[in-house]
């Protein structure tokens, strides 16, 4: 019953991701709501869960919330690491100075997501009762938006078709593995907590230093804006309906 609900994830995460690459013509509108999708997840998503899930405070911050600033300076740096890698060994970056190595680093951690969501259905179920139906429709809900944000920022960052393509199969292909490997082993509930406050960080670093400004650059219109608080209310609606 797990997988086949993650099947339902599986196909969202591939409307999310064939949305975003048909409306390449309208780029500054796509990353908009990208961007807006991802602060929505990270705000009104992940945060509560982790904040919920990942235990007590250390030295009187929550777990959660160090984790999350953790994930936002882990990604500052490893862009920033990258980007002078590249400059040393003499390699293309992006027209725009962007790596794509970034984008490809981006995206797996968007993969990783996607196989925690997995598993979350197959603990959910197993749980029995309504939880199993809630976290199912949360999850195939919010992945549209996973498969949206996986192929917008890999090719954000200059990587080719095929492989943001790759990156979104697999993507879609996580929720489905995740929730098989929960008939072999589940994950403590401190340690998810304390992954969905990290991921939290990544997430909010690349919506709000890379994907919003790069939207707003060359096309400051009310559109743009109209579209990233589009996203933050569909995840709101997601998570209104779930709970």
């Amino acid at each position: 019953m797990a997988v086949f609900v993650a099947l339902g994830a599986f196909l969202m995460t591939l409307i999310g991701g064939w949305t975003a690459q048909r409306v390449t013509d309208r780029r500054h509108l796509v990353l908009g709501l990208a961007g807006g999708l991802m602060l929505g997840v990270v705000g009104l998503d992940l945060l509560p869960e982790a904040l919920e899930a990942a235990g007590g405070p250390v030295f009187g911050v929550p777990a959660a919330l160090l984790l999350f600033v953790a994930g936002f300076l882990g990604a500052h740096v490893l862009e920033h690491l990258l980007a002078q890698r590249q400059a040393a060994h003499g390699g293309a970056e992006h027209g725009d100075g962007r790596v794509p190595e970034v984008g490809l680093t981006a995206a797996s951690a968007m993969v990783g997501h996607s196989l925690m969501d997995g598993m979350a259905i197959g603990a959910a179920i197993q749980v029995g009762g309504g939880m199993g139906l809630a976290v199912a429709l949360a999850v195939i809900a919010h992945d549209f938006a996973d498969g949206f944000n996986t192929y917008t920022l890999t090719r954000l960052y200059g990587n080719a078709r095929r492989k943001a393509l790759t990156m979104l199969f697999a993507d879609a292909a996580a929720p489905v593995v995740g929730a098989a490997s929960t008939l072999l082993f589940t994950i403590p509930e401190q340690l998810l907590g304390g992954y969905l406050g990290f991921f939290g960080g990544v997430l909010l670093y690349l919506a709000a230093a890379e994907i919003l400004p790069e939207a707003h650059h060359d096309h400051p219109a009310r559109s743009t804006l109209a579209a990233t608080v589009a996203g933050v209310a569909f995840i709101w609606l997601v998570v209104g309906i779930a709970g």
